[in-house]
């Protein structure tokens, strides 16, 4: 019998891995439908040495600069490897995305060819990619180092998460699905994932999914409410009028800033839920005959300590991009009423309140459902080894 146990446990365990790792394999295989861009067609994309450079066709007004710089470049990549061009770097007079090389610097180029000729190149950026592969896999070694077999599983969620996003709900926001189901579909499938990765199969999983899937519908719902409330347009996202421009006039980019409140706070919802989930499983292992309304209680004490700190955190995420912008508002002497109505100002005012929502509710959803489910399975364990005696 313990054997039995034992191994069914073992299942439990396992399956969760087992379930990602194919979830995973399917989200590398299936296409996006946006791979085979025209304007790509006849390129190649590699990296470069620049050799030297020639800046005397850039234009200097004060901090701005514009014009172009024109780079001699060694492939060092590709199916021209080894041959030597020049590139060209337009410059556009924005210090955010205008890039200035020297020689020695490695770059990013876009190649476009006709046959064996090289037509154009086109200094896309400086290489990064080398380090942000370093930086990614030191990432993962310290996780695994740290966490054993929960970094494992850690890497694994954040790998699916991000194919998640980029392989589904891109493609579909794109196609002109409604943003805020689909936003809402691949949240909850992801919920319920990663945190199957942390518990396995089981009561633990139900209760901590339920408690984080109830939080992100009410952030969902007073998201679509208050955006109206609001009258904040979709167009307040970055580069959403590119996207506009770009061909896709039929999207609804206020949908998709909708989506984008749920979606950005269930991360901090998942990870209270999951903590108030080990509280209370942790109280009811020590007590085995807490009654239902006891772990309820408890619950609610763990969520009332996490839920300041919580909030404060969405606060930061959401306000630490912003830090230029309101030293310009303090800089002009903007008047605080006039910077708290400002659209984009609202825009993050909601995030931060709505998130901040979403983590208040999942407190009492999840240490109800905690509080019920994981009390009546230790009852009902204890009956039946109450029954093992009273037979033996």
């Amino acid at each position: 019998m313990n054997k039995v146990s034992k191994l069914k446990q073992q299942l439990r365990e396992a399956s969760p891995v087992i379930a990602s790792i194919i979830i995973l394999i399917i989200l590398i295989l299936i296409p996006t439908g946006f791979e085979d861009a025209r304007i790509y067609q006849g390129t190649e994309r590699c990296k470069v040495e620049v050799l030297s450079v020639d800046n005397n066709y850039i234009i200097d007004t004060g901090l701005v600069r514009s014009g172009e710089q024109t780079c001699e470049i060694k492939i060092l990549e590709g199916r021209f490897k080894g041959r030597t061009a020049q590139g060209v770097n337009a410059l556009n007079g924005s210090l955010e995305s205008d890039k200035i090389f020297v020689a020695g610097d490695k770059a990013f180029v876009l190649i476009d060819y006709t046959d064996d000729e090289i037509r154009f190149v086109n200094m896309i950026d400086h290489y990064r990619l080398d380090k942000e592969i370093i930086l990614a896999a030191i990432f993962v070694i310290f996780l695994i180092l740290f966490a054993g077999k929960t970094g494992i599983r850690a890497v694994l969620s954040f790998v699916i998460t991000v194919l998640a996003i980029w392989k589904v709900m891109v493609p579909e926001y794109l196609r002109g699905r409604n943003p805020v189901i689909i936003g809402l579909i691949i949240t909850i499938a992801l919920v319920i994932i990663i945190i199957a990765l942390v518990y396995g199969f089981n009561r633990l999983t139900l209760s901590a999914a339920s408690g984080s899937i109830l939080g992100v519908l009410t952030t969902c719902i007073l998201g679509v409410i208050f955006t109206d409330m609001f009258n904040i347009h979709g167009a307040i996202m970055s580069s959403s009028e590119s996207l506009l421009y770009s061909g896709y006039q039929n999207l609804n980019l206020t949908k998709i800033f909708m989506a984008s409140i749920f979606i950005g706070s269930s991360g901090a919802i998942m990870d209270l839920a999951v903590d108030i989930t080990s509280a209370i499983n942790e109280v009811v292992e020590n007590c085995p005959s807490i009654r239902k309304w006891e772990a309820i209680r408890s619950g609610f004490h763990v969520g009332k300590a996490a839920m300041g700190t919580m909030t404060t955190t969405l606060l930061l995420a959401y306000s630490g991009g912003y830090v230029a912008l309101l030293m310009v508002f303090m800089a002009q002497g903007t008047p605080i009423l006039n910077i708290l109505n400002y659209k984009y100002v609202a825009a993050e005012i909601l995030h931060t309140v709505v998130g901040s929502f979403g983590l208040i509710t999942v407190a009492p959803f999840t240490a109800v459902t905690a509080g019920m489910l994981l009390t009546r399975k230790k009852q009902k364990n204890k009956e039946e080894v109450s029954e093992e005696i009273v037979t033996e």
